[in-house]
């Protein structure tokens, strides 16, 4: 019986079997490359995604007879560092994947593999790259008094940072986040005693994991949700204890840090879930980690499934709170023309375009969505290797807000929007658009103080 074609059927994900001894075995990772590899080669569909997939078909076609077989097996882990794990190819490309018999899943061979290549300690730079994944140690350190202006400096430093570009492997002109003096945690405004208004689709109380990057570097984002959340009515409380939700690590193939942060977060969170809360976090990225990878690789895990069920993007759940009738749509400031990205791993969680639906019911206000990739993709566009690739593969976003000309620019991932700001001083421009996280502009929306 011939293979069929592609598939009209729904994708589904195979939960990730990696505590198999099989796992991390080089020569079954090289064997289900390449017949991945081949496949690929005989689509293409998926060329224009990121430099993965080109880097991989450059190979094959400068081969002596243009095929997989003619790639040498050394030049598969160069394919493997092009890719970040942002799960379109799988998502949105690729006509092979499960249930489709050929059984195609892009990322999370690339996770294997680069699972493989952290065991076995063959990253390129691997001091860099756990120092950059280790996001909660880093805020930790880098906001203790005093320390945090010297690190805010040297983010600014030409010359420390060409310094840091030869030593560790930080590209000198990408941008890096400042850290805060006021975390956001510690100064986080108290819930009201507001009732707990349950709606169809949505629980009426709420807990935040505020995520790193809000906790250390952009705390008024996690300040802002807060005041939506009260300006609505919505009782919320700070999940007790939080660790970095482990996609920084999973990028790196750090599989065991991995579990290691699920064993500090799940608990918190699961007791939260089955208390019938709703579980917000303000990075995409996070909230991507709770509802799939963790789930994918612990399946049997009651307490992850518990977390997966229980949560939502921000915008997610506040699109669900006004259809439930419950929450308030007097808007006394416009936005005007808001050009908003959608981030990749937004993408994947498939909940349609929720943060635009929200945004656009304010009145004045017009949202031209651009889903691309910004290429910043966490940790990978600050690397001096790749960060010149991640401008290329963003340049096309950076064009069209540029003719867009709006009055804002936003992305739900504010290290896209900040690539994405990077990005827009390298074309021409007829006015200056200000950068601002969604999350803040229904702040502003609402009439709300910053």
């Amino acid at each position: 019986m011939a293979q069929r074609e592609g598939s009209l059927e729904a994708p589904t994900r195979h939960p990730i079997d990696w505590k198999s001894p099989e796992y991390r075995d080089e020569g079954k990772i090289l064997a289900e490359a390449e017949r991945v590899f081949e496949i690929c080669h005989g689509c293409r569909r998926c060329v224009s995604l990121c430099n993965t997939f080109p880097k991989l078909f450059d190979f094959i076609d400068a081969g002596p007879g243009g095929e997989i077989d003619g790639v040498p097996k050394e030049k598969y882990w160069e394919v493997v560092d092009q890719c970040y794990l942002c799960d379109l190819c799988y998502v949105v490309k690729c006509p092979y994947v499960p249930p489709h018999p050929w059984n195609v899943d892009f990322p999370h061979l690339m996770l294997r593999a680069k699972a493989y290549q952290f065991a076995q300690g063959k990253m390129k730079h691997p001091v860099r790259d756990r120092a950059l994944s280790s996001t909660d140690r880093n805020g930790k350190l880098a906001t203790i008094p005093v320390v945090v202006q010297v690190v805010n400096a040297a983010a600014h430093s030409k010359p420390l940072r060409a310094l840091g570009e030869k030593v560790a492997g930080v590209d000198k002109d990408a941008w890096v986040p400042e850290f805060t003096a006021r975390k956001f945690r510690p100064n986080a405004a108290a819930s009201k005693a507001h009732p707990v208004k349950n709606g169809a689709l949505t629980p009426g109380r709420v807990a935040i994991f505020s995520t790193c990057y809000v906790n250390y570097n952009e705390p008024g984002i996690g300040h802002d949700l807060l005041k939506i959340l009260d300006h609505n009515e919505i009782p919320y409380v700070l999940v007790e204890k939080e660790a970095c939700c482990g996609m920084p690590k999973l990028e790196q193939g750090d599989l065991e840090a991995v579990e290691r942060l699920k064993e500090k977060n799940i608990p918190h969170l699961a007791k939260l879930a089955r208390a019938g809360y709703a579980i917000l976090t303000p990075v995409p990225s996070c909230t991507l980690m709770f509802k799939q990878e963790l789930p994918l690789m612990f399946p049997d895990d009651e307490d992850v499934k518990a977390v997966r069920d229980a949560m939502f993007d921000p915008f997610e759940y506040l699109v669900y709170r006004r259809r439930d009738g419950l929450l308030k749509t007097e808007y006394p400031r416009a936005l005007g023309n808001v050009a908003y990205h959608v981030p990749c791993h937004s993408r994947v969680q498939k909940i349609g375009l929720k943060t635009k639906e929200c945004l656009e019911a304010v009145p004045g206000t017009q949202v031209t969505v651009i889903e691309r990739c910004s290429g910043h993709a966490g940790t990978w566009g600050v690397k001096a290797e790749f960060h010149d690739i991640s401008l290329k593969i963003g340049r096309p976003i950076f064009r069209q807000v540029a003719e867009l000309a709006p009055d804002f620019f936003s992305s739900d991932c504010q290290l896209a929007g900040h690539h994405i700001e990077e990005g827009l001083g390298t074309v021409e421009k007829t006015n200056a658009p200000q950068l601002k996280h969604p999350i803040t502009l229904l702040r502003m929306a609402y009439g709300l103080p910053d």
